[in-house]
């Protein structure tokens, strides 16, 4: 589109709806009515968020499945996605699991990723960790940094696949590089038990920058009682930052936890 109207690209909507958020709401909702499936499914985002525009959930998903029956894999996936977590509609885990297959079929990244945690946990399909595997191959094979750390918990673990320490190393680090907290976390771990604490906690502090409350919640209990000055000095430092924030982390209830087990912190979704 030209004129005054931004294109229906990543970048352009981006920049217009951070300039006037109202305004790409009205845009996208014309040609979501022209028929335009990426105008429908961003449509149905700016709505599931309520972004320029109304919260609506029931109404997000209704234009998420009309640009699915278009084809638009991410429309798909966000279908799954509201099924799966009950936004506008009831939770329906299998239905969910459909809408992710169908995405993963047009070689989506998140919908494999998301197709396969309903696998890895059995929810909605019968549990196949094997199949998950692959699927998280799939999607690390893209990019996709949250696979990446979830095919080396698998090797870590021997879910679907014999146990692989070396194998795990190298999709963490992967996971790491890639930017997500959980594989930087699990790098961390991996490095600590090589006595390479320094290096962790750099890891670390790279996770801290991204990493949700609840999980960084989680690494200061672990941090909290290491056997490591540096890694117990870190964990002193994530409840300073929360405390001034006027948001401190609660006490876990499930006890002390090394930092050994901060792999066992990371939940396979």
């Amino acid at each position: 589109m030209t004129g005054r109207h931004p294109s229906l690209g990543t970048d352009s909507l981006l920049r217009y709806g951070l300039e006037d958020p109202r305004r790409l709401a009205r845009f996208l909702l014309q040609g979501a009515e022209r028929g335009l499936p990426e105008a429908q499914a961003r449509l149905g985002q700016i709505l599931l968020d309520g972004n320029g525009i109304q919260r609506d959930q029931a109404l997000a998903l209704r234009w998420f499945r009309i640009a699915a029956h278009h084809g638009h894999a991410d429309a798909m996936n966000m279908v799954g996605r509201c099924l799966e977590n009950g936004w506008g509609t009831a939770v329906d885990l299998a239905a969910a699991a459909r809408a992710y297959a169908q995405a993963a079929q047009l070689g989506l990244d998140w919908g494999f990723y998301n197709y396969a945690n309903l696998l890895a946990q059995g929810r909605g399909v019968p549990r196949d960790r094997a199949a998950a595997l692959e699927l998280y191959r799939q999607a690390a094979r893209q990019g996709h940094a949250k696979s990446m750390n979830l095919v080396g918990r698998f090797y870590e673990e021997g879910w679907g696949v014999p146990v692989d320490m070396e194998e795990a190393a190298r999709w963490y680090l992967s996971a790491a590089q890639a930017g997500d907290f959980r594989g930087q976390c699990s790098h961390a771990a991996l490095l600590t038990r090589q006595g390479r604490v320094d290096e962790a906690v750099s890891w670390l502090r790279q996770a801290m920058r991204t990493a949700t409350p609840g999980f960084l919640q989680k690494i200061a209990e672990a941090l909290a009682v290491s056997d490591s000055e540096p890694l117990r000095a870190l964990a002193a430092e994530i409840n300073s930052r929360y405390a001034r924030m006027q948001e401190p982390l609660p006490a876990m209830s499930s006890g002390k936890e090394g930092f050994s087990s901060l792999l066992s912190l990371c939940p396979a979704t």
